[in-house]
């Protein structure tokens, strides 16, 4: 028996979290995710163009439960229609796939990049904890402040490990810098996070970011030319880079960053890596219609890698790891790299 052609499906996603501590913070950051992303496909997605495909709602509700918890529901269109082609779990994408969601991406942050100054920042959603603390919570109002779940102020516990064991990057990250108190780690952090109430170097070149860029994120159609990203949880303010950096690391084959599989220890930009970074920051400029001097593009990309593998080494490693941590190792090793970042974390 054919199928009409009027024949459409649709997804039901469907959250009923029971009642949290306030010092849950795993569960805080859940029930906190599932709000925002119906923010963003209720509120934000709509004034998305047909040249960034996301999920349409038709449907939505939100509902607090008299035993503290709440419900989350919505009915999203069937992104598997148009794109059927599902990314696989931690695996890379093929090159036609890797370069159609670059173009996603820069094309994402573009359209954004100057709309978030529209965002009511009082409303921007805090790290978990600070968030349960608020005597009026954000609720279902807004995107996080600070887009993405790895982030240094809500993964202390895994960043405490770090620090008292006895790995290569334990030392390199969380020592004390000299003639500060704060370490590698720490001042990187304190640079890529965006603010509500002070002005921070990054102020003019941040957007949303989705927050969560891998490969089982996103749809593609058959020839692979056409993406269509989706779980929107940890979408929120911060550079673009910070995108690139996990979608470089877990889901570009390596063989589109480096010429050999056999990576050096020690790795400053090559040439593959370089082409995908022109391409997505030329983009970025078309699609948002500002400048970003290419130097200081590099230095923010750098200083998102050292952040991601921050996060990499607390948590564990998968992905393109040997070309990740030879690549921080020759960040770190970069006088010029490290000047830029003490000079911008100078009031940190």
């Amino acid at each position: 028996m054919s199928t009409p052609k009027d024949t459409h499906s649709y997804i039901l996603k469907l959250i009923s979290p029971p009642s949290s501590k306030r010092s849950d913070e795993g569960h805080i950051r859940k029930i906190l995710s599932y709000q925002i992303e119906q923010y963003f496909y209720t509120q934000l997605a709509p004034q998305l163009p047909a040249t960034i495909p996301v999920a349409k709602c038709l449907a939505s509700i939100n509902e607090q439960r008299p035993d503290g918890g709440s419900t989350t529901a919505m009915i999203l269109s069937d992104l598997a229609q148009d794109y059927p082609v599902a990314g696989e779990k931690r695996a890379a994408l093929s090159y036609k796939q890797a370069l159609s969601a670059l173009d996603w991406l820069s094309n994402f942050h573009g359209f954004w990049w100057s709309r978030v100054e529209d965002l009511d920042r009082s409303k921007l959603v805090l790290p978990p904890l600070e968030q349960a603390k608020r005597k009026t919570p954000s609720n279902n109002n807004s995107v996080w402040l600070n887009g993405g779940y790895t982030y240094l102020a809500t993964r202390q516990s895994e960043y405490q490990k770090l620090v008292h064991d006895d790995s290569e990057w334990s030392e390199a990250l969380t020592r004390p810098v000299a003639n500060r108190n704060q370490s590698i780690a720490e001042l990187v952090a304190a640079f890529l996070a965006p603010s509500t109430t002070t002005t921070m170097p990054i102020d003019n070149y941040q957007t949303l970011i989705h927050g969560d860029v891998k490969s089982e994120n996103l749809f593609t159609n058959t020839p692979g030319d056409q993406v269509a990203f989706y779980d929107f949880q940890y979408v929120g303010l911060g550079l673009g880079v910070c995108d690139l950096a996990k979608f470089f690391t877990c889901s570009v084959p390596l063989e589109m960053l480096v010429p050999s599989e056999d990576v050096p220890d020690v790795l400053a930009m090559d040439e593959g890596e370089r082409v995908l970074l022109e391409k997505y920051w030329s983009n970025l400029k078309s699609f948002g219609g500002r400048e970003y001097e290419w130097g200081l593009f590099v230095r923010h990309w750098e200083t998102a890698l050292v952040d991601w593998l921050r996060f990499q080494a607390s948590w564990g490693f998968w992905g393109n790891t040997e070309w990740l941590e030879a690549r921080v190792r020759s960040i770190l090793g970069d006088e010029g790299w490290r000047k830029f970042l003490m000079d911008a974390t100078a009031g940190a």
